[in-house]
């Protein structure tokens, strides 16, 4: 079983002049449901190397079971220090395709035409692609083989606009997760804020925010079988 994880690039939270990335309980939380299942990881970002880590996900009061032992654990934080190009990577060598959120897919994978294609391809070999909390923005410009929006009919979920309001964002963020899922046709499904809360639709599997990462990634495994 191989897996494809892509994590962001972009560090900057618009022109606030702090920084963003990705957050760490999301990648971590579902690199080790993964590697515990005994599947094949790969890591890549638009750039490679070190993608940036959203400072405020490394905060203490931030930590879970899951980023504890990553800390603790040399082989994950070299993979994620060495991630490959994405253009390098080809869909035809994974099985299924995981991304995790921050702020930063909003600036750059939500409108990265190689991560755009990527995600066609695995559709349509019948590979299921999952993200988290922000990271459904990158669904925002991929087209189903009919040319619709890929969540156009399908039960999704994202970070939402309560969640987003919430931290003091929203008028920081490019666009909001909730409105674009539901102005491209998606069914937008959400819980309570900051509740673990997990959509499968089709090849099709989101996850709400942080406390979703780990069963968002626990639902690709399932589908997986």
């Amino acid at each position: 079983m191989k897996i494809l994880m892509i994590l962001t690039s972009h560090d900057q939270l618009g022109n606030t002049g702090n920084k963003t990335g990705f957050w760490l309980e999301e990648f971590v939380a579902p690199y080790y449901v993964f590697k515990d299942a005994g599947a094949q990881i790969t890591v890549a970002s638009p750039f490679g190397g070190q993608p940036p880590l959203d400072p405020k996900s490394d905060d203490p009061s931030m930590q879970t079971d899951a980023t504890r032992r990553f800390k603790e654990d040399q082989a994950a934080q070299s993979v994620l220090a060495n991630t490959q190009k994405l253009k390098d990577v080809s869909v035809a060598d994974f099985d299924a395709v995981f991304y995790p959120g921050g702020h930063g897919p909003l600036w750059d994978l939500a409108e990265d035409a190689t991560s755009i294609a990527l995600i066609e391809a695995a559709l349509a070999a019948g590979k299921p692609v999952a993200a988290v909390c922000h990271a459904p923005c990158v669904l925002r410009h991929v087209k189903s083989p009919d040319g619709k929006p890929v969540v156009q009919g399908k039960t999704v979920t994202g970070f939402s606009n309560a969640e987003e309001e919430a931290v003091g964002l929203t008028n920081v963020v490019p666009f909001l997760v909730e409105d674009m899922l539901k102005k491209n046709g998606g069914n937008y499904s959400k819980a309570d804020d900051w509740q673990p809360h997990v959509v499968t639709d089709d090849l099709l599997i989101t996850g709400q925010n942080p406390a979703s990462s780990e069963p968002t990634a626990e639902a690709l495994l399932k589908k997986l079988g």
